[in-house]
């Protein structure tokens, strides 16, 4: 039996909502900051997630998550749906294999993306650009929280399918 919506975002924002003075991964200035670290390790916030995003996986044959953030939800998504899971890199690494994507990935292999939190979504739209530079179908990206700031719309005009499980407005965060 997993948490209700309500329970879930009053999780998160228990452990993850700082207040204060934050410079965004896009550059925006924001008073809020929802830590990714801090709801990301909590077992049973990763137990509920993994379980939301099965629920919303479709057709998907491999879960992806870009590194760092989203590698503990679509770890814990792989594990709720019996999913293997793949690894997009931020940048080529200079050593060992090189690869941009960790793990196996079927040629033509139906991907749904994983991600923590979508701001105007520029981070999650490279990584499944990756993806489908080296031949996945992605089905779609399923954010774990929407700051509603531009990133479903941006996703969205780069062409892939977006949910959310969250929005800030679910954690009581007002703009």
């Amino acid at each position: 039996m997993g948490m209700t919506t309500a329970q879930l975002a009053a999780r998160i924002k228990q452990v993850a909502y700082l207040e204060g003075d934050f410079t965004l991964r896009s550059g925006a200035k924001s008073r809020y900051y929802l830590d990714k670290y801090l709801f990301e390790t909590q077992p049973d916030i990763l137990i509920e997630l993994g379980r939301r995003f099965t629920e919303r996986l479709g057709e998907a044959q491999v879960i992806a998550g870009a590194e760092l953030g989203a590698i503990g939800l679509a770890a814990a998504t792989s594990m709720a749906s019996g999913r293997p899971f793949v690894i997009v890199r931020n940048a080529k690494k200079g050593y060992g294999t090189g690869k941009l994507i960790e793990g196996a990935l079927p040629p033509g292999a139906a991907v749904t993306v994983v991600e923590d939190i979508i701001t105007t979504g520029g981070q999650v739209i490279e990584a499944a650009q990756v993806l489908a530079a080296a031949g996945a179908k992605v089905l779609k990206i399923i954010g774990t929280i929407d700051r509603l700031q531009g990133g479903r719309e941006n996703i969205e005009k780069a062409g892939f399918a977006y949910e959310c499980l969250l929005t800030r407005e679910d954690l009581g965060i007002s703009a």
